[in-house]
């Protein structure tokens, strides 16, 4: 396992929680012939300048993810959508060492899968922010206001969704309303809902 890099030995021996989950799904990863790094602070798995997966550690569970997991066939049934809004992304997920290791030969096989979509340079079809309904509390602010508009068309398009997301999820209309309110100043300063 010459292939290790060094920045995952410290951040494994650092972690707090999900060491032998890691250190399997570690193990496995790198028996596939993936490049490995640490990327947004956790192990990521690489191939040429492609991600294929990163092992992720939370609360209740611990998860390989695969970046383009949309795309996989998922044979098994194992693949899970890490949120409502999630596109590409698909997690198997684990809650002790047994269960990783006891699916060795199966997560292999995704992660054959997964490196194949790679080498294709198969895409996810992603869908637009234009895609996605702008609450009507949000649209009458932006006809309202000329320069709201044009700073929210200037933001990415991850900036964007993320705040149509955070503005719809309010089941009220005032609450709506008032989180509109809340964003116009960040909107206008070029930020993201989480800058």
């Amino acid at each position: 396992m010459d292939r290790m890099n060094p920045k995952v030995d410290a951040y494994l021996s650092k972690a707090e929680k999900w060491q032998d989950e890691s250190r399997e799904l570690r193990r496995i990863l790198l028996d596939c012939q993936l490049t490995e790094e640490l990327k947004w602070g956790k192990p990521c798995y690489t191939l040429g300048k492609g991600n294929v997966a990163i092992i992720q550690g939370f609360k209740d569970y611990c998860a390989i993810m695969f970046f383009k997991g949309a795309l996989l066939e998922d044979k098994e049934g194992l693949l899970i959508r890490p949120g409502k809004h999630t596109q590409a992304g698909r997690q198997i997920r684990f809650t002790n060492v047994q269960e990783v290791t006891g699916m060795e030969a199966i997560l292999k096989a995704y992660v054959h899968e997964a490196v194949e979509v790679e080498r294709a340079g198969r895409q996810v079809k992603l869908k637009e922010t234009s895609d996605f309904e702008i609450p009507e509390e949000f649209q009458a602010k932006l006809d309202e206001m000329p320069v709201l508009k044009d700073a929210f068309k200037a933001l990415t398009p991850g900036r964007q969704r993320a705040y149509i997301f955070h503005f719809s999820s309010a089941k009220q209309s005032k609450t709506r309303q008032s989180r509109v309110e809340k964003c116009i100043s960040r909107i206008l300063e070029g930020k993201g809902l989480n800058d």
